[in-house]
């Protein structure tokens, strides 16, 4: 998938780089944490020349990147978010999803997730919430990581070997209730998540939740997003929200073009006339 290997915000510094690469550079260091950041701090955080990081702040400004607020600081622009929304990875899958995602809601009153894999994180391109749901960790358009989240192991799962070798070598959050597991349990995890078209991660942090995710696919097969609900543990058995989840991812796997293979179920055939009045 696009974007593996990379990490988000990275950028090689040094003198000489292509303009375009020090602004991207300046505009990867806004993080949700890092909202909003004056001159001094962008210059800072990007290893650029305080002359520099002005007349680039002012290019991104003007152009709609970055806003200037009243204290000087600058913030992320709007036209940044017209720009990804365009991202057929995020909203044309967001798009065909929303009915089951508004669907899920419905039924959990909860929290339902979707995210896509960029790089070594997942990306929440979705979220619908209740205003009285358990609180959870992950905002739209932040990054998930994949060893730990339900939708982060359905990505992972189905991601490639040199993906999953690098993401087993990273050391475990060591964050309690977190969910991290040790690689060689990670490695049976994933296993179980292929043969069973499902995640269930339990955390304590920040709340006490149980997440269970499903794949989508896309027309050519490859799982091109994860599904997820997140409801307190307590609430629902997670056996019991299994099917709701893959029902919904197979349904707008469908709806993406992918053509699921048979699903062995015997059909009975239709009723005929005599049969129904019982006449020989």
């Amino acid at each position: 998938m696009a974007g593996a290997g990379r990490v988000a915000g990275v950028v090689p510094q040094g003198a000489g780089q292509p303009v375009v690469v020090r602004a991207l550079s300046l505009l990867g260091q806004f993080t949700e944490q890092r909202r909003a950041l004056n001159l001094s701090e962008l210059s800072r955080l990007a290893g650029l020349a305080p002359a520099t990081t002005l007349r680039l702040a002012r290019h991104l400004t003007e152009w709609g990147a970055l806003e200037k607020l009243e204290d000087g600081r600058y913030v992320v622009g709007v036209r940044l978010w017209e720009i990804a929304s365009l991202s057929p990875r995020g909203h044309g899958v967001r798009q065909i999803a929303l009915p089951y995602l508004e669907d899920l809601y419905e039924v959990t009153r909860h929290h339902v997730l979707l995210a896509v894999r960029e790089g070594s994180d997942a990306v929440l391109i979705d979220r619908l919430s209740s205003r009285t749901a358990t609180e959870v960790a992950y905002r739209v358009g932040g990054r998930l990581p994949l060893r730990t989240t339900a939708v982060g192991q359905v990505l992972l799962a189905h991601a490639g070997p040199e993906l999953q070798a690098e993401v087993f070598a990273q050391p475990g959050d060591a964050e309690p209730g977190s969910g991290s597991l040790p690689a060689k349990e990670l490695r049976a995890a994933l296993a179980g998540v292929k043969h069973s078209g499902a995640a269930v991660v339990r955390r304590t942090h920040p709340s006490r939740t149980v997440s269970v995710a499903a794949p989508i696919h896309g027309a050519d097969g490859d799982v091109v997003a994860a599904l997820s609900i997140v409801v307190p543990d307590a609430a629902t058995p997670a056996h019991e929200l299994v099917p709701l989840v893959r029902a919904a991812a197979r349904a707008i796997s469908r709806n993406l073009g992918h053509q699921a293979k048979a699903s062995g179920a015997w059909r009975h055939p239709p009723s005929t006339p005599s049969a129904v009045s019982g006449t020989p």
